[in-house]
């Protein structure tokens, strides 16, 4: 069995060194902002990332491309 075939690819656009923490779908096209606290430092807010959206989804996640960007895309299985 392929793995690829339960993977899905979405795009998310980062606001570290929020408030707030919170993540929302955007409807129009189906990608996702998520506010968090942490700073981007030292892969920090990555971490961060990758915990929420792992708790949000319940399903493996994975940052795939824009490691040191605002905008990434995810890979969740």
């Amino acid at each position: 069995m392929n793995s690829k075939q339960n993977t899905l690819k979405i795009k998310v656009k980062l606001h570290p060194n929020s408030s707030q923490e919170k993540i929302i779908e955007i409807e129009k096209d189906k990608s996702y902002e998520v506010w968090i606290k942490e700073k981007p430092i030292d892969g920090k807010a990555n971490e961060k990332l990758i915990k929420m959206l792992k708790k949000y989804f319940k399903k493996d996640v994975e940052i795939t491309s824009g490691f040191k960007s605002r905008e990434k895309i995810v890979e969740i299985n």
